[in-house]
């Protein structure tokens, strides 16, 4: 995925599970992610909650950062598979 979009693109939902099972096991992974057409990384941070928004999926980090879905490129070394 190329660049900061502006419609949402659904990840795969089996990534969105694997998410989820990061989340639930409160272990601390690398993101990397789209932040206006820059990449960003986070080291050792946690995802403490997963939520929709307006028809948008975010991740919320133990930092309160707030990520869309979409603009994630890779967690934990594994790069984001989009589309169900």
């Amino acid at each position: 995925m190329l660049g900061f979009m502006k419609t949402y693109v659904p990840i795969n939902c089996s990534y969105y599970d694997e998410l989820e099972a990061i989340a639930t096991l409160k272990k601390a992974v690398q993101i990397i992610y789209w932040e206006k057409d820059q990449k960003q990384s986070l080291q050792a941070v946690q995802i403490r909650d997963l939520f929709t928004k307006n028809k948008e999926e975010f991740v919320v980090l133990d930092n309160g950062q707030q990520i869309r879905l979409d603009y994630l490129i890779e967690v934990d070394g594994k790069p984001v598979i989009y589309g169900c």
